[in-house]
């Protein structure tokens, strides 16, 4: 960590006291919680884990705090799950939708000044020749859309994404990913393929002292395409940073040799950044860490922080494809749409929130260190900027997965009032990037707690 560099935290709106916060009145779900999630879910379906794990109301939220319906106050480690990167109702953001809202809702996809600027402030910050953009208002859509700009740049059809990788839950998207239901059907996409990528903890090709052998990786990569691909590949698809697969992250050197050997070939790199981009990963795309730039990248979640808007940006070469592949869309950059995600872009700048996402992950990550060394169950600790992630074992020679562990921290270190995301034996956390020090280190020691207590449980 940078010394003597305590970079200024949340503004005075957000603060939080550490006296009031987390404040747990009634055990959640409290009597309130489960009489509305009651009448809700007799007619609404499809929940995910997060909320059959622990089914508490929300009522509202300001800053980097949760409040439920029956008075309980948490700790957000959850961001509306890598949402609303600057905190809840940011008040540039939040006046920046209601002013547009009183003024201009949708008009399809003409042009407004609203949009002018934003697409004009895209050019300007994203790195490389990325200048050609399309708005959408999901995660899913833009990776489809991405897709669509991958066939029409390269005029190929086969992609190759990553085990464990997620880009939505469209055909298209968990052809890409590793969600499997035969309501998409009983095999993927025509020409969707998948291979292993660099994981650090679980590396599948290491090197004789047991790091990560990323050349392997890309030798494999170009065996596949040889071999198990009909030599019609228009890129790769990946995330930068695993999200749904457990904050997993790759070998520094991964990116620049993939960015490399996809030059060689001939092959487009497209990265889903919709999780990892504007601040979440301390930069203003994942991928600026590597130093590479995509040739299409999507971006999302903090993108409006919790309005609805996402991107596609393209690389100048490409952005006339956006012309053949019907790019638009009924509310893909609508006017307030542009207005929340000029809004972000302007308090990241203003307020200094990449350098302070890169802060909070170190301090973070040696604090998870500290509690790595002290229990037997946690076996890696990791963090880019405000994306973590704590993976618990059962052993940490055998690196067996330890489910049931992952499940009862959740739970408990909710019932502590700190509102965060599971991932089976992967616990994940994206707090605000706006979160002050002993706020953040105010969730980890509840963490470390809820692991303790699941220690004396578990290990009988």
């Amino acid at each position: 960590m940078q010394k003597n560099k305590k970079i200024s935290a949340a503004p005075g709106w957000a603060h939080l006291n550490l006296n009031e916060v987390p404040n747990v009145k009634i055990t959640p779900p409290g009597p309130k919680s489960k009489e509305l999630h009651k009448r809700c879910t007799k007619y609404f379906k499809g929940l995910s884990s997060q909320v059959k794990l622990f089914p508490v109301v929300f009522d509202y939220g300001k800053g980097c705090e949760l409040v439920d319906v029956d008075g309980n106050r948490y700790i957000d480690f959850s961001s509306g799950i890598y949402v609303t990167t600057l905190g809840h109702c940011h008040p540039k953001v939040t006046e920046a939708v209601q002013k547009m809202a009183g003024k201009l809702m949708n008009c399809h996809d003409f042009t407004t000044e609203i949009k002018t600027k934003l697409v004009e402030k895209l050019a300007e910050i994203l790195p490389g020749d990325l200048n050609g953009f399309q708005f959408y208002d999901s995660g899913t859509t833009a990776v489809e859309a991405g897709q669509r700009v991958l066939r029409a740049a390269t005029g190929k059809s086969e992609m190759i994404s990553c085990f464990y990788d997620y880009h939505g839950k469209t055909y298209g998207g968990v052809s890409l990913g590793h969600i499997r239901s035969f309501v998409y059907g009983p095999c993927r996409a025509p020409g969707m393929h998948m291979v292993p990528r660099p994981n650090t903890y679980r590396p599948m090709f290491t090197r004789v002292d047991g790091s990560v052998d990323t050349e392997k990786y890309i030798e494999f990569f170009d065996e596949y395409i040889d071999k198990g691909t009909v030599g019609n590949v228009a890129g790769f698809v990946l995330e930068p940073i695993q999200g749904w697969g457990g904050s997993v992250m790759p070998p520094d050197d991964f990116f620049p040799k993939l960015r490399k050997y996809c030059d060689e070939k001939k092959i487009l790199l497209m990265i889903d950044e919709v999780l990892t981009s504007f601040g979440r990963c301390g930069k203003w795309l994942c991928m600026e860490n590597w130093g590479v730039v995509p040739d299409i990248v999507t971006i999302g979640k903090g993108f409006g922080n919790g309005f609805p808007v996402t991107c596609v940006a393209v690389r100048e070469q490409y952005k006339e494809s956006f012309e053949s592949i019907s790019a638009s869309s009924s509310y893909g950059g609508n006017p307030m749409a542009c207005a929340a995600a000029l809004a972000c872009i302007e308090a990241i700048e203003d307020e200094n929130l990449l350098e302070r996402s890169t802060y909070l992950g170190e301090l973070a990550l040696k604090r998870m260190e500290k509690m790595k060394a002290e229990h037997p169950i946690v076996g890696d600790v990791r963090a880019k900027g405000c994306l973590m992630g704590i993976e618990l074992v059962k052993d940490k020679k055998t690196k067996e997965p330890f489910d049931k562990a992952g499940t009862l921290v959740y739970q408990k270190a909710f019932q502590k009032g700190l509102a965060w995301i599971p991932a089976g034996h992967i616990l994940r956390m994206s707090p605000p990037i706006i979160m002050e020090d002993e706020v953040l280190l105010k969730g980890l020691d509840i963490i470390d707690e809820a692991i303790g207590e699941t220690e004396k449980e578990l290990l009988k």
